[in-house]
């Protein structure tokens, strides 16, 4: 099963150098060799998005992130899982599962 984890800081969250995070780039590693990330990679900050939506058919465009909140997204990666179970322990060996936070929402493919 795939599954979109959104890899999220805290702005307001000063990282201790020292709480046994992993380097990131060892988790890829890790991760590329299991065969369980499928793609992945930063995004630019929340100052750089752009909101879209569309009311009575014109597009209305926003500066900025859907919704004021704390956490930001700062990446992402789809994961190929047996189950949630895996994706859990995939996710909690992340380094921003250590400073920021994870979410995982399982892929709904348009044809289920």
């Amino acid at each position: 099963m795939k599954y979109l984890m959104l890899v999220c800081t805290d702005p307001g969250h000063t990282p201790d150098e020292n709480d046994g995070a992993p380097a990131i780039e060892d988790w890829v590693d890790e991760m590329n060799a299991r065969g369980t990330r499928v793609i992945g990679d930063r995004t630019r900050p929340a100052t750089d998005a752009t909101t879209v939506r569309v009311r009575n058919r014109e597009v209305l465009l926003t500066d900025g992130p859907f919704a004021e909140t704390k956490d930001q997204i700062a990446g992402f990666d789809v994961l190929d899982c047996a189950d949630l179970d895996e994706a859990i322990e995939v996710a909690a060996k992340h380094p921003m599962a250590w400073r920021g936070l994870i979410e995982l929402r399982p892929v709904w493919p348009l044809g289920e």
